[in-house]
């Protein structure tokens, strides 16, 4: 998912006055901070959540449901192509028929790369699998018919009208977006539930709206980080990289920003419940995330701990670093946290991301890949590092 940090000027507004700090870590037997259950209390109490009320009747229906026919048109680039690889793998394991159509050919250096490299899984399991053009989609699925279609490429009503014309054209029954929870305006009061504000130039707001118009039955989902065997975002292989070449990790903020990292297996099993309850999506929006937050130092800690390893965090102010953020730290510098409170209380969804086991599992790949031996410079760390005087040696201070 292509989101990315905080201008500078926004860092410094959300990370608010301090000092620049190391903060020395072993893998700790607890990785919970106390300052996360103070937020979540407060959550609960100004909000509610009627998660468990819900989640009964809506997966009895689930279990009864008719097979459907689906469509996942996937893109062939950044964070969201793996939400289409998980959602097959739900669709299938629950009995539906899937084809991917996957942007551009089958024969180009991005297939090679998960999760498209393991397309294997899903043929195995029974899915159709095909490349082209989704301004031509009709055409790309040889004339095949569908029950329902999730678009999972556009980011604008240009590139999703073509999909969402062919499918109301088509007699699809429901319509299914990937959007993006990087459309809520910022708030003082995390975090992001469905109905916050959102900004309406974004392009992703404008396909909401249409497919509201065009379909009866629509939903759309707004994921947020994301992590899971098979992603290419490159994002926790950031901490690693530096963790295994005992590097200081520089973290902008105070660290205590809070976001949200789902497992990829969570949107698939999210979506598939869309897919069994047309009736109770129709016409929602979904937060397609975790129930969890984590700090940017959590996060840090995490990783750590995941490889078996001590980290050094050293939190920084990117203006007087002299960096901007956005180009020096994979995640936004602000608090960035989304609530799946429509998916529990609509369609019964729980999550099993385990952040900390998560990480096991993408650490694993990241050692077998041999990206932890190979030589890195971190020119724009060692910037940050000399300028709050913490550079590690050989870098002048």
């Amino acid at each position: 998912m292509a989101f990315s940090p905080a201008t500078t000027a926004t860092a410094a507004r959300a990370a608010g006055a301090f000092t620049s700090a190391r903060v020395s870590s072993s893998p700790p037997s607890s990785l919970s901070s106390p300052f996360l259950p103070r937020v979540a209390g407060a959550i609960v109490a100004r909000r509610g959540r009627g998660a468990r009320a819900a989640a009964s009747p809506v997966r009895a229906q689930a279990a009864g449901a008719a097979k459907k026919n689906v469509l996942v048109v996937n893109t062939n680039s950044g964070g969201h192509a793996v939400i289409g690889f998980y959602f097959a793998k739900a669709l299938l394991a629950a009995g539906h028929a899937v084809t991917v159509l996957t942007v551009g050919d089958e024969g180009s250096d991005k297939m090679k790369k998960p999760p498209f490299s393991r397309f294997s899984e899903l043929t195995s399991a029974g899915a159709k699998t095909v490349w082209g053009d989704p301004a031509d989609v009709g055409a790309a699925v040889g004339g095949a018919s569908f029950d329902v279609v999730l678009e999972n490429n556009g980011k604008d009503l240009d590139a999703v009208k073509p999909v969402a014309d062919w499918a109301k054209s088509a007699g699809v029954g429901q319509f299914l977006f990937i959007s993006s929870a990087g459309i809520y305006l910022q708030t003082d009061e995390p975090p992001h539930v469905e109905g916050d504000a959102v900004k309406e130039s974004a392009g992703h707001v404008g396909v909401e709206k249409y497919i509201a118009a065009e379909f009866g039955s629509w939903a759309s989902f707004r994921p947020q980080y994301m992590t899971g065997s098979g992603n290419n975002k490159d994002c926790e292989e950031w901490f690693f990289d530096r963790i295994v070449r005992k590097r200081p990790v520089p973290i902008p903020g105070s660290g205590m920003q809070l976001t949200n990292i789902s497992h990829a297996r969570d949107l698939g099993s999210m979506l598939t419940l869309a897919v069994d309850n047309p009736d109770a999506a129709a016409g929602k929006i979904f937060n397609c995330v975790s129930d969890r937050g984590v700090t940017l130092n959590g996060l840090a800690k995490m990783c750590a701990a995941a490889a078996g390893a001590t980290v050094e965090i050293v939190n920084y102010d990117p203006a007087a670093a002299g960096v901007d953020a956005k180009k020096a730290f994979p995640f936004r510098n602000m608090h960035f946290y989304a609530e799946p409170r429509a998916a529990k209380e609509v369609l019964g969804w729980t999550s099993t991301t385990n952040l900390p086991e998560d990480l096991k599992e993408r650490f694993a790949e990241y050692a077998s890949s041999g990206r932890g031996e190979k030589a890195m410079t971190f020119d724009l760390d060692d910037k940050i590092l000399a300028a709050v005087g913490a550079a590690p040696v050989g870098v002048a201070a």
